[in-house]
């Protein structure tokens, strides 16, 4: 079994700084592509940035220049510290991992989900 544990966020003002973590536990072989979503109310689930086990990153256009993806392989843990936060940026994020298991699959797997609200 994989755990996604996510921590950091919060409220926080326009133009204001977040930084959240999500650390992957549990029995497997190694984890892949790591990446957060979005999510608001009766809206799906985006993309918001992904990172390979490599370090090439993707960024959601919305998110570009303000956002960045990083991980620690070591650690199995990935991060996102958001700057110039706006209003839009509001909702709850999750992390996603693909894990190679001790079978040999590969799996994806689901953080929790922490809130991000940006407001004044």
């Amino acid at each position: 079994q994989v755990q996604l544990v996510e921590s950091g966020g919060g409220s926080v003002q326009p133009g204001g700084s977040l930084r959240l973590s999500c650390a992957a536990s549990g029995s497997f072989v190694m984890v892949n592509t790591m990446g957060w979503y979005r999510q608001t109310p009766g809206n799906q689930r985006d993309m918001v940035a992904t990172i390979t086990r490599p370090g090439n990153t993707n960024y959601a256009d919305s998110v570009k220049g303000r956002f960045t993806i990083s991980r620690d392989n070591a650690e199995n843990t990935v991060y996102l510290q958001m700057d110039s936060l706006k209003p839009e940026d509001t909702a709850v994020y999750y992390c996603n991992a693909h894990v190679i298991t001790y079978s040999g699959r590969n799996y994806d797997y689901w953080g929790q989900g922490t809130q991000v609200t940006v407001s004044s």
